[in-house]
C-alpha cells in the first residue's frame, strides 16, 4: 500500500496482545504517532496511530466535542493505520468519565472499522484478518 491511497486499516485488541508490533511488521517504513501524546492536528497528518485509545481520553478530559469526529478522520485522513485496545470489555465503571470514554471509544472505533478497508484483531501477538 502506498501512502495516498484511500486504504484505512484498523489493528484492535486487548492491552498488551502485540498490536503495535503486529502493525510495525505489516508496515515497517511508515512513521507512527502515539495516541497518548500528539496533538490535535496531528493525527489528521500522520500516517500510523498507535494508543488510539488514549487520544479519544485525552480529547475527552479537553472537553472537546468528538461527534462527527470519525467522519472528520476518516475525510482528512483515509489512509490512516489506527493501532487501538478494545476497552469495552469487562466490568463497567463505576466512574462516570471511564464509563462515558468506553462509550464514546467504542461508538468511534465501529464507525471506523465500518470504513476501513481490513481491520485485524490481534490476540497473544496472532494477528486475524476479521475484514
Amino acid at each position: 500500500m502506498k501512502q495516498g491511497e484511500t486504504d484505512m486499516i484498523m489493528v484492535v485488541g486487548g492491552a498488551h496482545q502485540g498490536k503495535r508490533r503486529f502493525a510495525k511488521q505489516l508496515y515497517p517504513d511508515i512513521p507512527w504517532i502515539n495516541g497518548e501524546t500528539c496533538g490535535e492536528e496531528e493525527i489528521f497528518l500522520c500516517r500510523g496511530i498507535y494508543h488510539f485509545h488514549e487520544y479519544i481520553a485525552e480529547r475527552m478530559r479537553e472537553g472537546a466535542d468528538l461527534s462527527g469526529f470519525s467522519e472528520r478522520l476518516y475525510a482528512k485522513n483515509p489512509d490512516i493505520i489506527i493501532v487501538t485496545d478494545e476497552i469495552g470489555y469487562g466490568i463497567v465503571p463505576m466512574d462516570l468519565f471511564q464509563r462515558e470514554y468506553r462509550e464514546k471509544t467504542g461508538r468511534i472505533c465501529t464507525e471506523l472499522a465500518e470504513r476501513s478497508e481490513e481491520v485485524y484483531r490481534i490476540i497473544c501477538g496472532i494477528g486475524m484478518r476479521i475484514k
